[in-house]
């Protein structure tokens, strides 16, 4: 079972007991987290595709680690201007282990729904209807 989950600007796939680095969260070490912004829900080949977001899905983990990652270093320069400068920085970020991932079962089928398969079959039986005719209509002029 897998997710995708729309989280700090980026969407990640998550799995239950996987570890995966966000940008820093505004939670402490071995709090528990949830996310409810689930674009997608795989499960054992039923997928559910949200319309932005899988309604009622859910994805909770706990902080493991705060940190800070290694050094970035940029240099900036510019030819024939003796113009060079060095800046760099380190990207804070939370280890996050993902406990469990939770999906609604599929709703039923609404009446809109069952009206428009109606009206898809009722469609189906009239095409058959004129096809039976044209073939009859040919065979008479025969």
């Amino acid at each position: 079972m897998y997710a995708i989950i729309e989280a700090c600007g980026r969407q990640y796939k998550v799995q239950e007991g996987e570890s995966v680095y966000f940008e820093k969260l505004n939670t402490e070490e071995g709090k528990k987290v949830t996310f409810d912004k689930v674009v997608l829900v795989s499960d054992n080949g039923k997928v559910q595709i949200g319309n932005p977001y899988v309604t009622g899905a859910k994805v909770e983990g706990k902080v493991l680690v705060n940190g800070r990652g290694k050094k970035i270093t940029v240099f900036k320069y510019k030819p024939k201007k003796n113009e060079r400068k060095t800046i760099g920085h380190r990207q804070d970020y939370s280890k996050v282990e993902i406990t469990s991932i939770k999906a609604v079962a599929e709703k039923k089928a609404t009446k809109a729904t069952e009206n428009a398969d109606d009206v898809k079959e009722e469609k189906a039986e009239v095409k058959e209807e004129k096809t039976t005719k044209k073939s009859a209509t040919k065979k008479e002029t025969k």
